[in-house]
This record gives C-alpha cells, sequence and structure tokens, in this order.
C-alpha cells in the first residue's frame, strides 16, 4: 500500500514533506512500522502548519572506518558474518578514512577493474560490490550519510559474465573422499552426499533434531527461515544409529567439539581440504557436496520439485540448474509432438508429404 508522504529505505520508513520555505525534506522515520512513521509525518507537518522549523537532522562527515564498525556489529549474528567480516576488513583498508558522502560510482569501478585484474572471480566481486552498495543503504538509515550517496551509488553495476559453478562427484571420487577423511569428518560428508544439507545445517544438528524410527531429520532453522524435513536413506539411517549409539550424554549436538562437548563443532575447512588433498579432487569445496547430492537425484530420475523441496529451495528456478542432468528431460520435451501428431488429420497430413 502505497501512502502519499511515506517511503521506505530497506527496512526502514521515511517521510517526505515541504517545510516553510517550500523546500522539500526527507527524513529517516527511524521505524519499520508505517503507523508510527505517518504519526511522525503528521506531526512535522503540523509544524510546518504552524510556522515552526522540524528539527533537521545533521550528518556529520563519518568515515568509511566508522561504518565498518557499525556495519559488522549489524551482521554479527548473521549466517554470513565471516564471509562479511572478511570483505569489510578488506574494504576498510581501502576506503578507511574517505568521508562517506564523497564516495562515488568511479570509485566501486575502479575496485572493480583492480580485482579482476588481480585475478578475482567474477562472482567474488559481485559480491564484494553488493556487500558495498548495502552498507551505504545501512548508511542511509543510520543518518551516517545523505540518501543521495546511496542512491548514486546504484549506478555502479555488477560485472557480467559470472560463471554459475557446479561441481560434482561421482560415486567413485566420493567414495575415495570418504575413505580419506579422518573419523570425525566421514559421517559429516555422508549426511552431506544422502540429504543436500549445508554445512551449518549439518553441524547444527541436535540429537532431538534426528527420528531415528521414522527416517526423518527435522531442520528448525535454515537458510531461508523455513523448517525442512528431511527423509533419510536406509545408509544414512544405519549411519546414524551408529552415531546414537555412541553418543556421548554430555551433549545434545551430533556433531560436537571434543574439547568442549557442550558446544558444536564449528570448522571442519582444514580436515576437509586434508581429506580433498588425499583423494586427489581439486578445485572441490564443501557446498560442492550439495550439488553432488541433487546432482545424483536428477541424473536418477527424481522429479525436479522433489528435489527443490529435499534442498529447500525457494523456487524451482535454483533447481533447474541441474535439469540438463536428467536422462529423460530432453525425451520428455520432444515426446510432446507425439501427442500433437495423435490427431488423424495433421497425421495424415504430415505423412502426405
Amino acid at each position: 500500500m502505497k501512502t502519499r508522504g511515506v517511503y521506505k529505505r530497506g527496512n526502514t520508513y521515511w517521510i517526505r514533506y515541504a517545510d516553510p520555505t517550500g523546500r522539500i525534506v526527507r527524513e529517516s522515520a527511524k521505524t519499520k512500522n508505517i503507523n508510527e512513521a505517518l504519526k511522525l509525518l503528521a506531526k512535522r507537518k503540523t509544524e510546518v502548519a504552524e510556522g515552526k522549523y522540524p528539527q533537521k537532522v545533521v550528518i556529520k562527515p563519518h568515515t568509511f572506518s566508522e561504518l565498518a564498525e557499525e556495519y559488522l556489529k549489524y551482521v554479527s549474528t548473521q549466517r554470513s558474518y565471516k564471509t562479511k567480516f572478511y570483505v569489510v576488513r578488506q574494504l576498510k583498508e581501502r576506503f578507511g578514512d574517505l568521508i562517506l558522502r564523497r564516495f562515488t560510482p568511479l570509485q566501486i569501478e575502479k575496485l572493480q577493474a583492480e580485482m579482476l585484474h588481480d585475478g578475482y572471480e567474477i562472482a567474488s566481486i559481485n559480491k564484494t560490490t553488493t556487500i558495498l552498495k548495502h552498507m551505504f543503504t545501512k548508511a542511509t538509515d543510520w543518518n551516517m550519510v545523505e540518501p543521495e550517496v546511496a542512491q548514486r551509488l546504484k549506478k555502479a553495476k555488477n560485472l557480467r559474465g559470472e560463471n554459475k559453478r557446479l561441481r560434482y562427484l561421482s560415486k567413485e571420487e566420493a567414495q575415495r573422499l570418504i575413505e580419506c577423511a579422518e573419523s570425525h569428518l566421514k559421517p559429516i560428508i555422508q549426511v552431506a552426499l544422502y540429504t543436500g544439507m549445508r554445512k551449518s545445517e549439518i553441524l547444527s544438528l541436535k540429537w532431538n533434531d534426528i527420528d531415528l524410527k521414522a527416517g526423518f531429520i527435522f531442520l528448525r532453522k535454515t537458510k531461508n527461515h523455513e523448517p525442512r524435513q528431511i527423509p533419510m536413506c536406509n545408509a544414512l539411517k544405519t549411519i546414524m544409529k551408529d552415531l546414537f549409539l555412541r553418543r556421548r550424554l554430555d551433549t545434545e549436538w551430533v556433531f560436537f567439539n571434543p574439547m568442549n562437548p557442550s558446544q558444536r563443532l564449528l570448522d571442519i575447512k582444514k580436515a576437509f581440504n586434508t581429506a580433498c588433498k588425499k583423494a586427489r579432487l581439486n578445485d572441490f569445496h564443501f557446498h560442492d557436496l550439495r550439488h553432488t547430492c541433487a546432482s545424483w537425484l536428477v541424473m536418477a530420475g527424481v522429479d525436479l520439485r522433489a528435489v527443490a523441496e529435499i534442498l529447500g529451495h525457494k523456487t524451482i528456478r535454483m533447481t533447474m540448474r541441474y535439469s540438463h542432468l536428467s536422462p529423460e528431460h530432453l525425451q520428455k520435451t520432444v515426446s510432446v509432438f507425439d501427442k500433437i501428431l495423435q490427431t488423424d488429420t495433421l497425421t495424415d497430413t504430415v505423412l502426405s508429404r
């Protein structure tokens, strides 16, 4: 619903009104509630009608370093914090002392060009660009910079030609990886292969999330913030039953920190990279196990919608990237012509030529 004089920037409502001189004033209502924004707008209009000048927010010349500190606090509870922390730290080294209102699209375009020259992948450059522009959106919400600055930075576009990476293992490669993994890592890899779960979802598993009798894993927290129920194949049920019989009674986590069982296992990167190296797997990441699971399912003829449900994709478009792997995909498309040609008249016409 559009309301005159009230609009949104991100999740925050802003108000727009004319001051006693007729000049248009834009002011953050500092709220996500439209009714509160409407109340502030009404208050400002009353002040203007009475000849009062609403107190204008004075934006100080904040530096990028100040914004970086505030932004890292803002994203500290997000799942993507580690990635954003690394990107923001790099940006702070480059733009630290720069006054925010002096930022222009040229700075972003120069950054993109240098990263491209240094060999960064287009996907990484675009991720950095997106984070940088989002920082300025939040800076506007926090009255650290004028709205026009964030608006003009939108002119700096993401680079084209981003490759959608799709790396998956053959059955032989997967078996080799499992055999080369350390004992604590083996079941983690197997859960990823047999369910398509994300690493964060696997490492966050608690025993009350697993129903061994019914054969289901229940994910209460996911990337999409929607709960998900995943069926376990017989191989995975056997693995989970074995883990359950050997579990520690002083922890609720399925995969716990051996140094402190009350905490979940947080990092497996080093162990996973070592296993990949021993298994002679180049350019392979943990998330590719999720791709592997999806690819195996599609190649086995599982319906794309069922795959999307298992993986927790919000839209079928995300699953369509695997459609070319289906052995029946093109055949089903071409078979449509058989139905078209079933009418006698059309068949006779085609055959007579």
